[in-house]
């Protein structure tokens, strides 16, 4: 009886030296030891800068940006297969510690495409875009969905449903702090995209309405982004005369009548001659926007090998789309030009 009780406390301490040591090769195995805000990275001034190379543009096609409030949570998305497989991707800070960026678990299934993540101003909401069914009508349909974010924990996924979701496509979703959300809908009168609000009063979202012509602009206009005090919104948009090349980011802004000014093509400093570039977003502390483009820099190769071009394929700006960021101060600069 005395052995037992001496055994006892002995295996309970070799279990929990295991357990602890278990935990923490699973925790190493899917953390990256970087610490700090926005991966450790310096942030930048009015010169884009790549952001977060060989962890978030990696030479695969990325796109779409979303953080936390806090900063401690990040959505992306990647495209692989000519865009037959399309998912986000999500990565936290826990202890300082950022982990490895994993595919979002609802979001695993290669049957559907899951796109252009977007969370509202208190990080409790996950909008994003995906073509899951919600009844055999619905097959290949693109719709907003929503995760609602409970006790640290993303629930399952819900389609958001009518009036905002229809039978057509709707895509790229975007929250003011009044729960407004402003998205994309595919008109199939005329097989154009356009740019919708739908204003959200106590608990339901109203008939949404399409926006002016100041907004809806070029021979195509979508993915548009809005401040959360809804002061601007950023438009990728195809078509227009004064275009560097292809879709180029353009922005407006909204005076206290609800007037949006003539859009402004947002220069060089945002915009290039690659046509890629339909994807932008800004901090919800407003301090930096984040903008898809797919600029091969640099990189240039002085040989032509295995190695040489496998390590291109792997590395970003390789012509691929990657996500770049910069200081708000340009929106602000532009601001000055607004002509209503």
């Amino acid at each position: 009886m005395e052995m037992k009780r001496i055994l006892f406390p002995i295996i309970l301490i070799i279990t929990a030296s295991i357990t602890a040591c278990l935990s923490s090769i699973n925790i190493s195995e899917r953390s990256l030891d970087i610490q700090g805000d926005f991966f450790g990275q310096t942030p930048p001034g009015d010169t884009a800068k790549l952001f977060a190379p060989k962890i978030i543009s990696t030479g695969m096609n990325e796109r779409d940006f979303a953080i936390s409030p806090d900063g401690s949570e990040i959505f992306f998305c990647r495209e692989v297969g000519n865009f037959k497989y399309t998912t986000i991707f999500y990565t936290q800070r826990i202890n300082n510690v950022w982990t490895v960026p994993e595919v979002f678990e609802y979001c695993t299934n290669p049957t559907y495409k899951y796109v252009e993540p977007h969370l509202s101003l208190d990080g409790k909401k996950l909008f994003f875009i995906s073509t899951m069914p919600v009844d055999s009508e619905s097959v290949d349909n693109e719709d907003i969905w929503i995760s609602t974010k409970t006790e640290g924990k993303w629930a399952k996924p819900q389609n958001l449903g009518l009036p905002v979701n229809t039978k057509s496509k709707e895509f790229f979703p975007s929250v003011t702090h009044d729960g407004t959300i402003y998205y994309t809908h595919l008109d199939t009168l005329v097989n154009e995209e356009f740019i919708y609000r739908s204003r959200f009063v106590n608990g339901a979202y109203y008939q949404p309405e399409k926006l002016g012509s100041n907004v809806n602009i070029g021979r195509a206009r979508y993915n548009a982004f809005v401040a959360a005090d809804e002061s601007y919104i950023i438009i990728p948009a195809y078509g227009m005369p004064d275009s560097y090349g292809g879709t180029d980011y353009y922005i407006s802004f909204r005076d206290s009548l609800d007037n949006w000014s003539q859009p402004i093509n947002m220069g060089t400093k945002i915009n290039t001659t690659n046509p890629n570039e339909w994807s932008a977003s800004v901090s919800t502390d407003g301090k930096y926007l984040f903008f898809m483009s797919a600029q091969m820099g640099s990189n240039n190769l002085k040989e032509l090998s295995q190695q040489s071009l496998h390590n291109f394929h792997n590395t970003p700006q390789n012509g691929n789309t990657d996500i770049y960021w910069i200081s708000s101060s340009v929106i602000n600069e532009l601001r000055a030009q607004a002509k209503f």
